[in-house]
């Protein structure tokens, strides 16, 4: 069974993993107006950004799941909890990718914080992490990845597993190669402004076209090009980008307050 014959087997569940996405994408909407500052924003509390993060990787990342959530629901038939369970495990992998991630970014701020500002080093970091997510595209982890992305059907017979804590251990393995394909665009994203909603819908159409599109190889490529693309404008014309903000010295602050006042 292919993604597109289970949709059509299943067009509920597709629907109601993109119904998901939708309402998280309106929830992103509605916080996250206004409070992209670029580059280097402050992350805020380790509790507030996770749960600000894993609203964000439902926006971004169901999409591209809902092929596999369908081919995963005709295999149980009538058991949604156990779709529930799979689609929880996909997002626990993002989940703590994205606590690593604040880890490593605030120790990276808290160690090289005068060689990491914009108009230091920065701006050569950012383009540097573009550059090597360009080059992660091309490289055979990235294609093994989005293969196993693009043809859930082998892996979930291989890896089957009875009961809701299965599927979520399914979900946990699903999300795991998501994580090896994707996760170069993530940093990508955190790279240009982990706040702004113009690069999270640049990043998640970018992923999409990936991972259900027609063609695996042409977005390969074409999302390498547009990396580099960016990567080469930021450091020649960053005011001139489209969407991106360049950071002003003392003017960013923390995502929390900024929800705070907007509230």
């Amino acid at each position: 069974m292919t993604p597109r014959q289970a949709v059509r087997e299943r067009p509920e569940v597709a629907v109601a993993v993109l119904a998901a996405a939708a309402l998280a994408w309106w929830w992103t909407i509605q916080r996250m107006a206004g409070m992209d500052a670029g580059p280097g924003t402050d992350l805020g509390t380790l509790g507030w950004f996770t749960g600000v993060w894993v609203v964000m990787m439902a926006a971004m990342m169901l999409p591209s799941l809902a092929p596999t959530a369908a081919v995963y629901a005709a295999l149980v038939r009538r058991e949604p909890s156990r779709v529930l369970s799979f689609a929880a495990g996909y997002l626990f992998v993002w989940s703590v990718a994205g606590v690593l991630a604040y880890g490593l970014l605030e120790l990276g701020r808290s160690l090289f914080a005068d060689a990491l500002a914009w108009r230091s080093g920065g701006r050569w970091l950012g383009a540097g992490v573009l550059v090597l997510a360009a080059a992660y595209q091309l490289t055979p982890y990235k294609r093994a990845f989005l293969r196993r992305c693009r043809g859930p059907l082998h892996f979930l017979r291989t890896e089957w597993r009875e009961s809701r804590s299965g599927a979520f251990a399914m979900g946990l393995r699903s999300g795991r190669w998501c994580l090896g394909c994707s996760w170069a665009l993530m940093a990508v994203l955190f790279a240009l402004g982990v706040m702004s909603l113009t690069w999270m819908a640049l990043i998640a159409g970018l992923v999409a076209v990936e991972k259900v599109g027609p063609w695996a190889g042409v977005a390969k490529w074409a999302t390498a090009v547009v990396l580099v693309v960016l990567a080469v404008a930021i450091l020649a014309l960053p005011h001139d980008v489209p969407g991106f903000v360049v950071p002003a010295p003392g003017a960013m602050r923390t995502m929390a307050a900024m929800v705070i006042g907007a509230g």
